[in-house]
């Protein structure tokens, strides 16, 4: 039996990896911010299910309730940071509050569950880490720049932490899903408030788009759950998994596209050596 450590397990993707995990007999512990959200998720799988209140942006908090926890329940051996909410708006019209707000839950929220799991996954020489990422977090699109921005910095996180840990025992990885069925695109995107014309027919679309495909997403969030249990059991997991053929076909397509603009400018990038090339 593992146990896993999954923040945001009162909705959408987190409560689905939550209920894969209970229903194959592991132990969950899952951060909630509200005593009804305690409530229902302890009352499940026979004891199973702890819920752990904590907003992952007490960043004090963090630590001690984690250390807490694993006092309580034994050691970790798979944190899955999953909390975490969209933003859609042209970057001009974005405020350096609404910037910030979003970084603290999507980066730092995420970064300061890691410093916690990570003091008990070295001692031990085992443990998991899964960040869920974004297929935006690979392929950037118009209105989508600051919550790009922070799965970008996941994604970077996620490849360096795992270059740092793996001599330890400990894997990474970044779950990088494309559209799902979940809440994402209801209470779970935030749209800041359109002020500038100009950007009507390119960031503001980025929330229409969104909100009219919410429910039509092409991918499963059950699905994915089980994905992420499915490579938690891999001797040598991948370090980036997309899930969603909307997200592979994006993810590529936009990495294809950056090697061809590499390749055609490769006379102008080696021209600034000191020795010729």
């Amino acid at each position: 039996m593992k146990t896993w450590l999954i923040t945001g397990v009162s909705k959408g993707l987190g409560k689905q990896i939550a209920l894969q995990m209970l229903e194959q007999g592991d132990r969950v512990i899952g951060t909630v911010r509200s005593e009804q959200d305690h409530k229902e998720f302890s009352s499940q799988a026979g004891g199973r299910a702890i819920a752990l209140l904590l907003d992952v942006t007490d960043f004090d908090e963090v630590s001690e309730k984690v250390a807490e926890a694993e006092r309580e329940h034994g050691p970790i051996d798979v944190l899955v940071n999953n909390a975490g909410y969209g933003l859609t708006g042209a970057i001009e019209e974005t405020s350096i509050q609404e910037i910030r707000s979003l970084f603290d839950v999507n980066v730092l929220g995420a970064i300061a569950m890691i410093q916690a799991v990570l003091p008990g996954m070295r001692r031990r020489r085992a443990g998991h880490i899964v960040n869920v990422s974004s297929a935006s977090g690979l392929a950037p699109w118009a209105g989508t720049g600051i919550y790009g921005a922070s799965k970008y910095a996941l994604e970077c996180i996620g490849q360096t932490l795992a270059d740092e840990v793996s001599p330890l025992g400990i894997h990474v990885t970044n779950v990088a899903p494309g559209g799902m069925r979940t809440d994402f695109a209801g209470g779970s995107l935030r749209a800041v408030e359109p002020t500038i014309p100009d950007y009507e027919t390119t960031a503001h679309m980025a929330h229409q788009v969104l909100s009219e495909g919410k429910g039509r997403e092409p991918s499963a969030p059950g699905k994915i759950a089980s994905a992420i249990a499915h490579l938690v059991e891999m001797d040598v997991p991948p370090r980036l998994l997309l899930l969603g053929a909307d997200a592979y076909k994006y993810a590529t397509d936009h990495l294809r596209s950056q090697l061809d603009a590499m390749d055609a400018f490769k006379e102008l990038t080696h021209s600034v050596s000191v020795e010729a090339v």
